[in-house]
């Protein structure tokens, strides 16, 4: 007999992303065989990142997403950021800088750190009762001496 999740609740991460190694792939598939994509630099690409993710707020403030339409057209602009991401994470990694996994591992870092009420200093699961309030301010003290 398995639990049932808590209503509400986000269910867990596929621990295979197929179709996120397969853009992985086809970027980096572009990169080598497509003269235009191979020519992007991190500065070329800066004014794209700000307009999709301009067109994904203009997306959000439409309307509430939920019919069928919308929520294409909101997956879709979600995808052209996701884009950007992912081909800036493969110039880095053409550098030998670091790649899509080490962006993720330092959001998933961050996300802990930033949130005491919910993850414990060792990165374990231990939530704690917190006001909207009292997340706030944790979350700008925590920013504030990251930023020191």
């Amino acid at each position: 007999m398995s639990a049932e999740p808590e209503a509400g609740a986000v269910p867990a991460a596929e621990p295979s992303l197929p179709h996120m190694v397969r853009l992985v792939q086809v970027i980096a598939e572009l990169r080598e065989h497509c003269l235009w994509t191979a020519d992007l630099t991190h500065e070329a690409l800066s004014r794209y990142l700000i307009e999709e993710a301009q067109e994904t707020v203009e997306e959000i403030e439409a309307g509430p997403v939920g019919d069928p339409v919308r929520e294409d057209r909101f997956r879709t602009e979600l995808g052209d950021v996701l884009l950007q991401v992912v081909l800036h994470a493969q110039l880095a990694a053409e550098r030998g800088a670091f790649d899509l996994d080490a962006v993720a591992e330092a959001i998933t870092a961050k996300l802990i750190r930033r949130n005491p009420h919910v993850y414990a200093e060792d990165g374990t699961l231990d939530p704690q009762p917190a006001t909207r309030e009292e997340i706030e301010a944790a979350w700008a003290r925590i920013k504030q001496q990251e930023k020191s």
